[in-house]
């Protein structure tokens, strides 16, 4: 058992504890939770075999406690809080899966659902020393008639900042009242002002909802955060009193759900370059200024700590869609916005003449995989302009190569004979190779098409200058999620969020009802421009001939300047990994060698996915808190 306190504005967020196993000195990486709210407690199995156990850590932390706890104690909280996962523990401890046995202990007793988060946070929360800044921030509360309480309360909240360079003012909606509080200057929104006006003298803008509820250490830890960026925002409770645990700055994210929020700093440097278009009325305010702002390019800093108590928003997904519309016509600039399924979704254009999407699909025998899966794509796929590349790994299946004699009498079919030993990411340079299309799909055997638009979709994300890879929503069989997006550190290398959950799970934000940024998606169906696939050298051959190579391609393309994209909008079934079977034996060791090339590649994305909280658990492939 550890526990720590740690600094939330310092990256990487996560501790990482090694141990040094058996006479080989075998290294086990354990990724520990960030000290998001100044505090964290680990709790883990150390195996048996340890010899030397080293913590690596960030700036600010201070290790405050060691302790240990017996296996069987463990054992008995784990059989008093969740009986089925004791069960599972002792099965998983039979058949001899020690990472299966220790994170089932883990996620029954050191993870918390997000129902109970108060209590998570009183044992957590701790007060961060802020060096004390000059930054003057004008905070601009916007308020209506009859919220005088609600205004108070605010007043009160922002009357306790420690940081003490602030003005503010409230802007009143039609009309002030006939005593309005001392503690601010007030005056009637003005629709015609433009974002630099709202700041007036200030170096930094903070809008508010009568209500909200800023923590007394908020503005100091947005001021310090905002001097690398040219806006700073923080988590927030919602008027539900459930936390919202926001990622990195996310811009397509922010423009679908507004998850950026209140309480945010605006930098006066970005407001004054910002269109002087009039941000409008009250309610519209501050989706006026964060849409301008992602249009512009600004650059987000997040503080993962909860920094108020919110009020809740003033447009439901309806007026959001309308307002945003609008306000990117008003800017001339796609995409252009909708609701569909409940939700803000950002229609991109897809470019004229539309590109040729070329599918790369990697094969073995397997007639039953391969004929649903071409059936899929040259009759069941919308989009005109396709070919088909599949890359065969030595098929002897007589059935399959009847198949493919068939499939060559299309003009949009080719097959690229590879009998090498098996090396998937060899084969998807391959068939890459032979592509003439200026996006490639890369597309596994095990996948079926579900719905005609899902090409289209991939190819319009993959065609956005700044985007790199492109994932789809994947399914398994029987309807629950396969693939969402990749979290780096999650099961401690990389995983897939909220595996095997409903299919039309809405997802922490509601972020799986759109299309959003993370940080890899997986090759059973990821979609690229192929000038961006050949800038940063194809998958990885050498370091990651099986797995991992996705992950670490998407990281490249990062590394390079491109965002990947997770979208719902291409929605197809997987039965993951049906054709190469589980890794045992020799694919398990090989698979554990890849993993740990990954894992010293990637060392810092594993102890801060920026697009994953630091509070949430890498245990559980969910979203609790750990």
């Amino acid at each position: 058992m550890l526990s720590y306190g740690g600094d939330p504005l310092v990256a990487p967020r996560r501790p990482i504890l090694r141990v040094i196993r058996g006479v080989d000195g075998t290294p086990q990486d354990f990724v520990l939770p960030g000290a998001s709210h100044g505090y964290a407690h680990w709790l883990g199995l150390i195996p048996a075999d340890a010899r030397e156990i080293r913590l690596s850590a960030g700036p600010g932390f201070v290790l405050e406690r060691v302790g240990a706890r017996s296996e069987a104690s463990v054992l008995v909280q784990c059989l008093l809080r969740r009986p089925w996962r004791f069960v599972s523990s002792l099965y998983e401890r039979a058949r001899g899966s020690e990472r299966r046995y220790r994170d089932t202990l883990r996620g029954a007793c050191a993870v918390t659902p997000m129902q109970h988060y108060r209590s998570w946070a009183a044992s957590r929360s701790r007060p961060i020393q802020v060096a004390p800044t000059a930054l003057r921030i004008r905070c601009l509360i916007l308020a209506r008639p009859g919220e005088d309480a609600a205004l108070a309360a605010t007043l009160d909240a922002l009357g306790m900042q420690i940081h003490t360079g602030r003005t503010v003012v409230v802007a009143w909606k039609d009309a002030r009242p006939e005593a309005p509080d001392v503690r601010a200057e007030h005056r009637i929104w003005d629709d015609r002002a433009a974002p630099a006006d709202l700041t007036a003298e200030a170096d930094a803008l903070c809008l508010l909802r009568a209500g909200d509820i800023p923590t007394p250490d908020a503005l100091a830890l947005l001021a310090t955060a905002l001097a690398g960026a040219d806006l700073a925002y923080g988590d927030e409770l919602g008027p539900d009193g459930l936390p919202l645990l926001k990622p990195d700055w996310s811009p397509d994210l922010a423009l679908a759900t507004g998850y950026v929020g209140r309480v945010t700093l605006f930098s006066r440097a970005l407001l004054t370059r910002l269109p002087p278009e009039p941000v409008g009325p009250m309610d519209e305010a501050i989706l006026a200024i964060e849409t301008a702002a992602i249009v512009a390019g600004a650059r987000g800093a997040h503080v993962p700590r909860v920094l108020a108590s919110t009020a809740g928003h003033s447009l439901d997904a309806a007026g959001r869609a309308r307002v945003l519309d609008a306000r990117l016509d008003a800017l001339s600039v796609w995409p252009k916005a909708s609701v569909r399924k409940g939700a803000v979704q950002l229609d991109w254009p897809l470019p004229r003449p539309a590109p040729r999407a070329s599918i790369v699909i990697p094969s073995r025998d397997r007639l039953d995989l391969i004929e649903r899966v071409c059936r899929g794509v040259l009759h069941e796929t919308a989009y005109a302009d396709l070919e088909l590349i599949i890359v065969d790994n030595g098929s002897t299946d007589p059935a399959v190569l009847a198949y493919y004699e068939a499939l060559r009498r299309d003009p949009r079919v080719r097959i690229h004979v590879d009998p090498q030993p098996f090396n998937f990411a060899a084969m998807v340079n391959a068939g890459v190779a032979d592509a003439t299309g200026a996006v490639v799909v890369l597309l596994n055997n095990d996948v079926a098409v579900l719905e005609p638009g899902w090409l289209d979709a991939m190819v319009r994300q993959a065609s956005r200058p700044e985007v790199g890879a492109v994932g789809a929503k994947l399914l398994y069989a029987n309807g629950t999620l396969q693939h969402a997006g990749v979290v780096v550190g999650l099961g401690g290398r990389a995983g897939h969020i909220l595996r095997r959950r409903p299919g039309d799970t809405p997802g922490y934000l509601g972020r799986l009802h759109v299309a959003h940024e993370v940080s890899a998606v997986t090759a059973a169906c990821l979609a690229v421009a192929r000038e961006k696939y050949l800038a940063v050298g194809g998958f990885d051959a050498e370091a990651f001939p099986v797995d991992f190579n996705d992950v670490d391609f998407c990281l490249r393309l990062s590394a390079a300047g491109w965002k990947t994209v997770w979208t719902p909008a291409a929605t197809l079934a997987h039965l993951e990994s049906v054709s190469r079977g589980p890794s045992v034996g020799a694919k398990r060791a090989r698979f554990e060698q890849e993993a740990a090339r990954f894992s010293e590649r990637w060392r810092d994305v594993i102890r801060h996915d920026p697009f994953y909280h630091p509070a949430l658990s890498l245990t559980t492939f969910g979203e609790d808190l750990e």
